[in-house]
């Protein structure tokens, strides 16, 4: 890897000469590197945000002249993941020549639609509102960010004298203005009256900064930022503690996850009172830090600065006026105070959106509270799925980083109300919203699912994944459940998957599974009790210890996990479902099977029991009743083949064509065909169906119910 032009202390300088080689004289291509590489630290963009650019001459397909044509970051993409696809291609003249219809800023909007007669590449991805502030510049490579410390400078009451102090001049000053073609045209304005500079910065939005090759960009980009960043820190604690100074000391680290994971499904439930969201929780240093400040109730009602902050976090956070230590043993006094600050935030977000709405507004949206604040115990946030919400909770961060800074060298600034609402409420970022996939069945859905490192477990876990909800992945086995879980994230991304060590049999192993998976989702929607063993014996042959080890799993597993998933279920008060995975041993008398058979038919009806006494919370209990699912099975690899096959007295390798045969379809069962089912009860196909099994054994009539 190449060296630096300057040694960076605040950002990483990713470049290398040897990788960037591999493109030279394709533009496109540096671009999108350049871009992957400005996306992957934190410190200088988030997900989602910033947008970065690229001119390069090429010929009209028409004219066969040659044309300027610019590569922009598409509408609703990121820098840090984006790939060819996900540019749009212009003819800059056909953009810059807009100019002339441009009817002035009461008009702006209208231009978006035209950005389309200007596409040059026709496998474009949408131009983003951001497009005009690129094409109206000359530059052949240009980088829109959102760096924290940038940002800082731009949010404080003194940010253009900072702003022209820090720089002698070489970043010029554009006040405040919502992204759109007339900002374009304001950024081009200030580039004219200051020729020679480096770089713009937009009041309270962001930074501008370009160069002539994509590696020029790049460095003129990391060394603004890293200049603000220095500044910064020169500047935390010189004149007055960091946000105030402490006032709440932080729970000890095991003590915050307890309190953490103990109210996330309270907080999950009332934050979806209108539509089911995924949590997430974070208690990094940096979030503590401000939380536990004297400046947080001053600063937090406040809210954020930069419009890509507040679209994901909502203007303001809900602040939790509870102790940390507070008593959740009993969480009913808790959800009363609680349910009342909720209530009191709807009120507030509701009478916003009445005070700065236009005729031409879209509805009101959800009125809950995005990022929830617990003093001395960490940050929560909910969205409509894990991504969103982590993303939201990184966004607040780098806001707190913001407010950090500008608290440094001046005072902090969030943009007046009816600004911030115009952005929330834009009508193109409401088409933007339109424009979003449908979403799937288990959307918003939390699942955990025992045994599922492999077999129909896993075949389970897949198929939920792939129908959109967020899937905890549990097993005994260890080495098994790292490999599935790999597996999963290589596939799906680890936003969606969760893998945690179970012991059914084992409550202590429960508790932390269950602390787990609240931590990272903030609750559960699904239980699916699949763990298990199988013990194949004669009447006579059967020990004390095999009844125990599968009544202990089979049985009292199912009990010990359903009760836990019980318990989040009332919390979350959104109802759910079990699903326990039993067999067609419930329902016949196989040879040599009487231990197996029995536990397998207490599981049978303890799920009618659970049915029956569960209603009332809405939450649905059915059965699966699965029979020779052969396949990927650690069942049949411990030594229960050999046993049924001894049974049936044929050998192992017949085994499948037995089974199917003996049905009335003559096939073999599948994991799919388990999980096929398992979606079924919980897709919402049969949201009225409890207390309720499928035999999924390619018909045998002796396990028929009636």
């Amino acid at each position: 890897m190449n060296a630096p032009i300057m040694s960076f202390n605040y950002v990483s300088y990713f470049w290398d000469d040897d990788k960037a080689l591999a493109f030279q004289g394709n533009e496109v291509d540096l671009l999108i590197y350049r871009s992957n590489l400005l996306g992957a630290d934190l410190r200088i963009t988030n997900y989602g945000g910033g947008n970065t650019s690229c001119k390069t001459i090429e010929l009209d397909p028409l004219t066969k002249e040659p044309i300027e044509v610019m590569w922009i970051k598409g509408s609703g993409g990121d820098i840090g993941t984006m790939k060819r696809s996900g540019l749009a291609g212009l003819d800059v003249g056909k953009l810059r020549a807009l100019k002339n219809i441009y009817r002035g800023i009461e008009f702006e909007d209208e231009m978006v639609e035209l950005f389309n007669h200007c596409i040059y590449d026709l496998a474009s991805k949408a131009p983003s509102i951001d497009t005009p502030l690129h094409g109206f510049l000359p530059f052949k490579h240009i980088d829109h960010l959102h760096p924290d410390a940038a940002i800082a400078i731009a949010a404080s009451k003194d940010g253009k004298q900072i702003t022209q102090d820090l720089w002698k001049g070489a970043i010029a000053w554009v006040p405040w203005q919502r992204p759109g073609f007339d900002l374009g045209l304001k950024i081009k304005d200030a580039l004219d009256k200051n020729p020679g500079i480096r770089g713009i910065m937009l009041g309270g939005h962001g930074l501008f900064t370009w160069g002539e090759t994509s590696n020029e960009c790049y460095l003129n980009s990391l060394e603004v930022i890293e200049t603000a960043s220095a500044f910064l820190a020169e500047n935390y604690g010189k004149t007055r503690p960091v946000f105030g100074g402490e006032k709440i000391k932080s729970l000890p680290t095991e003590q915050r996850m307890s309190q953490a994971a103990r109210i996330a499904p309270l907080l999950r439930g009332l934050a979806s009172s209108t539509s089911r969201m995924i949590g997430t929780f974070s208690d990094k240093d940096v979030v503590m830090e401000f939380i536990n400040s004297r400046d947080l109730p001053r600063l937090a009602p406040m809210g954020t600065s930069c419009p890509d902050h507040f679209l994901r976090t909502k203007i303001s956070p809900l602040i939790l006026d509870l102790a940390p230590d507070s008593d959740l043993s009993d969480l009913v006094p808790i959800k009363e105070k609680v349910s009342l600050a909720f209530k009191a935030y709807r009120e507030q977000y509701v009478s916003y959106y009445q005070k700065y709405k236009h005729k031409t507004s879209p509805a009101i949206r959800d009125s809950n509270p995005v990022i929830i604040l617990w003093p001395g115990v960490g940050m929560f946030s909910f969205a409509k799925d894990k991504q969103t919400s982590r993303v939201a909770s990184e966004f607040y961060m780098n806001a707190i980083n913001v407010m950090r800074g500008a608290e440094a060298v001046s005072e902090y600034v969030s943009l007046p109300l009816q600004e911030a609402f115009d952005i929330e409420y834009w009508l193109l970022e409401e088409a933007k919203l339109q424009r979003m996939p449908k979403e799937k069945p288990l959307s918003r859905k939390i699942a955990l699912i025992t045994g599922s490192a492999g077999g129909i477990g896993k075949g389970i876990a897949e198929k939920f994944v792939q129908e959109g909800a967020c899937v905890v992945l549990t097993d005994i086995d260890e080495e098994r459940l790292q490999g599935a879980l790999a597996n999963f994230e290589r596939e799906y991304g680890k936003d969606v998957v969760l893998g945690v060590l179970l012991d059914v049999t084992d409550t202590e192993s429960l508790a932390g599974a269950i602390q787990a998976t609240c931590l990272k989702f903030g609750g559960v929607d699904i239980v699916v009790n699949n763990a298990g063993i199988s013990i194949s014996k004669a009447f006579e042959d059967h020990t004390h210890q095999d009844w125990n080890q599968l009544n202990n799993i089979l049985v009292m597993g199912q009990y010990h996990v359903s009760k836990v998933g019980v318990d989040l279920m009332r919390r979350q008060g959104l109802g759910g479902d079990i699903i326990n995975v039993v067999s067609k041993n419930a329902l016949v008398a196989g040879p040599k099977n009487v231990a197996y058979g029995t536990v397998k038919a207490a599981q049978l009806h303890m799920s009618r029991l659970m049915a029956a006494e569960l209603a009332e919370n809405k939450i649905r209990v059915n059965v699966i009743n699965p029979d020779a699912v052969i396949e990927n099975s650690n069942i049949w690899e411990g030594g229960w083949a050999e046993n049924r096959a001894k049974a049936y007295g044929i050998e192992v390798k017949d085994l499948p064509q037995f089974y199917a045969d003996r049905t009335l379809l003559k096939e073999s069962v599948k994991v799919s065909d388990i999980a096929d089912a398992a979606f079924v009860f919980v897709s919402g196909l049969l949201s009225k169906t409890t207390g309720n099994m499928l035999n999924v054994d390619a018909g045998l009539s002796a396990a028929f119910p009636r």
